[in-house]
């Protein structure tokens, strides 16, 4: 007897007897990844169960023995060797497309290169996801964690294309640095064509994965500002991590968030366009008040202004 699974985010499909859930997808026209051929000897088209995980069949040896090696929770299933018993199952495909492909089955991280206690110029980066709750009240846990990974992902290629240095994660933004290794005007050259080239491929990434599998999209904030901070290694042990100190940190993150104000995806300090060789074009120039600093700052906005204009901030209680 024919039954029907859903792919969540995708469509529901037809399951003929005697079909595994692989079978099934692949004759639905879904791009269901299966590097082995669909033997059972690789994880590519791994599902995760999110609903009816008892109409699905008993563990074949084959997922018995990747479990124990990989240490798959139990509604994660290889969808070559699974079949439907009954109706009501929903899965989702965990690997839909090359890069996930290289988040889940990742090599080990590169080595960071340790600097003590240095003072120097830098270029500093910070960037934030904006509209990032409603996905976050909406969606899975595992939607929500593989989205993050899948964002950060594309921040940290567009970083380290440009020869950056991410320092600190913190929620849905994250904080880098560029020039440990080239001149302060190189390093906010660099600084300003990572955040424009993040702006392509949000844009790229929200047409091609978030709409399709999600419904949603994402729009970001960037602040950068140059100066002369300390950097080094804090020595707690904690995965040689490093940390950047001064007060332009300060400033550069304060022009992240203000990109809500002024309502632009890309906010730079005057200091920093004056360094630039090839400046890209500023919609406009504006004046924000920092916490410390007498008189007000100069900024440039080069971004665009924002789909859904941000809420204003309300004042905690």
């Amino acid at each position: 007897m024919p039954f029907q699974i859903d792919f969540r985010g995708e469509k529901a499909v037809p399951v003929a007897e005697g079909q595994t859930i692989l079978e099934a997808s692949l004759a639905a026209g879904i791009p269901h990844y299966h590097a082995c051929g669909g033997k059972g000897q690789c994880t590519t088209c791994r599902v995760l169960v999110l609903e009816g995980e008892e109409n699905l069949s008993q563990l074949t040896s084959y997922e018995k023995a990747i479990k124990g090696v990989r240490k798959f929770p139990d509604n994660v299933r290889l969808a070559c060797q699974t079949h439907v018993m009954g109706e009501g199952v929903s899965v989702q495909r965990l690997i839909k497309d090359d890069l996930d492909r290289h988040i889940f089955i990742n090599e080990a991280e590169e080595n960071i290169t340790e600097v003590m206690g240095e003072r120097r110029k830098l270029a500093l980066f910070f960037i934030d996801i904006r509209n990032f709750t409603p996905f976050i009240e909406s969606h899975l846990p595992f939607d929500v964690i593989h989205i993050m990974r899948r964002v950060f992902a594309l921040f940290r290629n567009a970083i380290e294309l440009y020869n950056g240095q991410i320092i600190d994660t913190a929620g849905d933004g994250l904080y880098a640095v560029f020039g440990l290794k080239t001149s302060i005007k190189k390093a906010a050259e660099a600084a300003v064509l990572t955040g424009l080239k993040i702006l392509d491929d949000i844009k790229i990434f929200n047409n091609t994965y978030m709409r399709p599998y999600f419904n949603h999209t994402f729009e970001v904030g960037i602040g950068v500002h140059v100066g002369k901070v300390i950097y080094g290694n804090v020595g707690i042990g904690l995965s040689n991590n490093l940390t950047v100190m001064g007060f332009p940190v300060n400033i550069a993150a304060r022009l992240q968030a203000a990109t809500k104000e002024l309502n632009n995806s890309f906010v730079i300090s005057e200091r920093t366009f004056r360094m630039l060789k090839n400046p890209p074009y500023a919609v406009g120039c504006d004046y924000i008040n920092l916490k410390g600093v007498s008189s007000a700052y100069e900024v440039k906005l080069i971004g665009k202004p924002y789909h859904t204009k941000p809420a204003p901030l309300t004042e905690e209680v």
